[in-house]
């Protein structure tokens, strides 16, 4: 059988004077060489695009992350300039492609910015600038170093015992690369939380009885998939739930 394919929405960009629907590499190499399975990167549209359409040609989605930010207005706040940059073309290819793939138990991973689309399309809302709130660390990527050293893995996070992500990565203290100015505030009433930091920010959820692979982390796992052992293990299990759906796709 040929490699299983999944989508990744594309982020808007603006450069040599001309719109384009990028891809970071890091997610679809760590797909490719990780997970196993090839990617379709779909073009972001306010309108137009068709989310079964899309899903219909695919095994598997999984959702990036991004230096762009779910617009405020779409978890019922005001939207300041302070917490962009926005993308509302990326929001509103992702948030039916989550739902739908959801309700069709097609495989879902959704990383940083995307554990944020996850939990705003189910219902929850985020917190904006969450290093300005007492007691909680500052996550944000630090500024003048070079990116592998931006992207290190120096924090932990607490996986609860008996969580979905517990099955790839064991229960207890994981250390990882999390980088994010915004986190899960109100958790959609369909998430569980998975994993937390020490400062209580919700690092990973998971999608209550989802019919199939369903996880969210606000970490950075595609960044270091070849060589950190629970990086590719989320990757892996990934991979091996898309390449099941696969099977019982061509099999149907």
């Amino acid at each position: 059988m040929s490699k299983p394919i999944i989508a990744v929405p594309a982020d808007i960009r603006e450069f040599d004077g001309t719109t384009w629907h990028a891809a970071q590499n890091q997610y679809v190499k760590a797909a490719l060489k990780v997970a196993d399975v090839m990617s379709f990167i779909i073009p972001a549209f306010v309108e137009g695009n068709d989310a079964d359409a899309i899903l219909d040609r695919v095994d598997g989605l999984l959702v990036s992350g991004s230096a762009t930010n779910v617009h405020p207005t779409l978890y019922g706040a005001e939207a300041s300039e302070k917490d962009g940059p926005f993308d509302p073309a990326r929001d509103a290819t992702t948030f039916p492609l989550i739902r739908r793939a959801l309700e069709r138990g097609i495989p879902l991973l959704a990383i940083c910015r995307g554990i944020q689309e996850l939990n705003v399309a189910l219902g929850g809302t985020l917190a904006t600038e969450i290093q300005e709130q007492p007691g909680v660390w500052d996550h944000r990527k630090p500024a003048d170093v070079d990116r592998d050293t931006a992207f290190s893995i120096r924090q932990d996070v607490i996986i609860a015992e008996g969580s979905c992500i517990a099955r790839y990565l064991g229960t207890g203290r994981v250390a990882v690369n999390s980088l994010h100015r915004q986190a899960i505030s109100k958790t959609a009433p369909g998430l569980q939380v998975e994993a937390i930091a020490d400062d209580g920010t919700i690092e990973a959820v998971s999608v209550i009885n989802a019919k199939g692979f369903a996880i969210g982390v606000q970490w950075h796992p595609e960044y270091w998939a070849e060589t950190d052992r629970p990086s590719r293990s989320l990757f892996q299990a990934f991979g091996d739930a898309v390449r099941d759906y696969a099977g019982m796709r061509a099999a149907a």
